[in-house]
């Protein structure tokens, strides 16, 4: 595989959301925003019941922001829009009726971290560790930090924002209630996801739209909130300090 993209099968009233891109499955805003459509209107579609977000690949989830992006933003309301790709994304999987089941079958950092945490219920294997790389290069999770902090805490999410070297093995994500399952292998995961999502797919989907609503209570500005943090990191992206650092990844 070498050319990115977003697609989506369905199967047994399960719809699998697939994305890739040959840098690790790093997140460019085009990407980003087919995401967003793509789940937006898999809420809609009654041929499905229940959605399955994964990535393309073995060993990486996804990398997070495009650095290929970052480097050629160069101004603030550029640097907005990119960001609102991923407030973008989140709020369509917040605002999606439908259950959302994560697949992690590998490392993920940043932006990633986001889109699991941003999952209604999310498993992952062994080699899924998890990083919030950002203030290494000089911005912060903003935008997906409401996601993360929501699914693990703010002692969590200060933890892994703040130790921005680390990778965090799965079974910390786990202990935190970010994944549900850790499992051996990816054959292992995706047969856990594919009965776990056929089962719940069993269930009355009035029910699970309901609850869907009330896990998600407390999130009804998140469409404000998201957008002033892609604003903080759309700025944040223009300092000096960025952009040497960014320079140093080319």
């Amino acid at each position: 595989m070498t050319q990115p993209y977003v697609k989506q099968t369905i199967e047994n009233q399960v719809a699998y959301i697939e994305f890739f891109h040959p840098a690790h499955n790093s997140l460019p805003g085009d990407i980003l925003a087919n995401l967003a459509t793509t789940i937006t209107n898999a809420g809609t579609n009654d041929a499905i019941k229940v959605v399955v977000i994964k990535s393309g690949g073995d060993r990486t989830f996804c990398a997070g922001a495009s650095f290929k992006e970052l480097i050629h933003i160069n101004d603030a309301e550029t640097g907005k829009l990119f960001f609102s790709g991923f407030a973008n994304v989140i709020n369509a999987m917040r605002k999606c009726p439908k259950f959302i089941i994560g697949r992690v079958q590998g490392k993920t950092v940043g932006g990633g971290v986001g889109l699991a945490a941003a999952t209604d219920y999310c498993m992952a294997t062994k080699f899924a560790s998890i990083k919030l790389s950002e203030l290494n290069i000089g911005i912060g999770p903003f935008v997906v930090g409401p996601a993360i902090e929501r699914k693990i805490g703010l002692s969590g999410l200060s933890q892994i924002a703040i130790d921005a070297n680390s990778f965090y093995p799965p079974e910390w994500a786990m202990q935190k209630g970010l994944f549900m399952k850790v499992l051996e292998t990816t054959d292992a995961l995706d047969e856990a996801v594919k009965t776990f999502a056929e089962h719940l797919c069993t269930y009355n989907p009035e029910a699970m739209k309901n609850m869907k609503t009330m896990f998600w209570k407390g999130t009804e500005h998140w469409d404000d909130l998201l957008t002033q943090r892609a604003e903080t990191s759309g700025k944040l992206v223009l300092s000096e300090f960025t952009k040497k650092t960014l320079k140093g990844f080319k």
